[in-house]
């Protein structure tokens, strides 16, 4: 029962999805500042929990049509091997626990994280059946765990670009997994996920090239025109890894019919994983060597 409970709180996710609480701390060029370092790695242990928690009520809520689902039907929950109580008491706990420590760890990071919480159960529970709700309550997810690394430190040199630019590139994940999704269940695609009789394939096409070029856009504008990027425009030569990542994600989910779950692209696919690596070296050399 331990081991379906620890799969069903998504450990693998964890570093995907909450690894941009670290953006305030990266771009605010704080990362060698141990006290600044340690509040945000706690910041970060914390959302993993409170994600985990996410996962497990949303689990319960969907236990039912993910047993009519071709491969969520094996999670814990769907398939029988983790008991609904113990998931009830599990994830209350984690969400008990993780909100307390984190007022404790800051005020203002408390309520970042329970708003995440409270937004994330309204739309386990709601907003994840109403069409283009659903994928922006998904991206405001994304949008609060930057907001809550900027309540961890004190900011001096943070963008507001960073809000826009993650802002629209978690539109685009969330727009290419529906998109994935839809693809992989075909005709009987809304009676595993009723919000996907609100989607089709070419408007779903027609939001993601929409999305994808503002990314794009977006974080060009960033390189040369945010107040805490080298004077040198050095942060330009980015620009490539982002728009190849960009390109790469829309073969995998056109081509390879992958993209149901982004951060398994980013744990298996080994030119995606490159890109993204050369992106964070740069990145990190623009800031903290040159």
């Amino acid at each position: 029962m331990l081991t379906a409970l620890i799969k069903t709180m998504r450990p693998r996710q964890w570093v995907t999805k909450n690894i941009f609480i670290f953006a305030a701390i990266v771009f605010d060029k704080q990362l060698l500042v141990v006290d600044s370092f340690l509040r945000t790695l706690a910041g970060f242990a914390l959302f993993c929990l409170i994600s985990s928690s996410v996962y497990i009520f949303n689990d319960i809520a969907d236990v039912e049509a993910d047993r009519q689902h071709p491969e969520k039907k094996n999670r814990p929950l769907a398939s029988g091997k983790l008991p609904m109580s113990a998931a009830w008491t599990a994830g209350i706990l984690l969400a008990a626990v993780t909100l307390g420590i984190g007022y404790w760890l800051a005020p203002s990071f408390g309520y970042v994280i329970g708003l995440y919480f409270l937004l994330n159960l309204a739309y386990s529970k709601w907003l994840k059946h109403v069409p283009i709700v659903d994928v922006l309550v998904i991206s405001a997810g994304f949008v609060l765990r930057v907001g809550a690394g900027v309540t961890l430190i004190q900011v001096e040199r943070f963008s507001p670009w960073l809000y826009v630019v993650m802002t629209l590139l978690s539109l685009f994940l969330g727009f290419g997994k529906r998109r994935a999704e839809l693809a992989l269940l075909a005709k009987g695609a809304g009676s595993h996920r009723k919000v996907l009789e609100g989607y089709t394939l070419p408007l779903l096409d027609q939001y993601i090239m929409i999305v994808s070029g503002t990314t794009i856009v977006a974080y060009s504008l960033y390189t040369f025109s945010a107040p805490n990027v080298p004077e040198n425009h050095s942060m330009m030569l980015t620009i490539p890894f982002v728009v190849y990542t960009i390109f790469r994600y829309l073969y995998l989910i056109e081509v390879k019919h992958a993209g149901g779950a982004p951060e398994e692209i980013l744990l298996s696919d080994r030119p995606f994983q490159i890109a993204m690596f050369l992106w964070a070296v740069t990145v990190l050399v623009i800031f903290y060597i040159l």
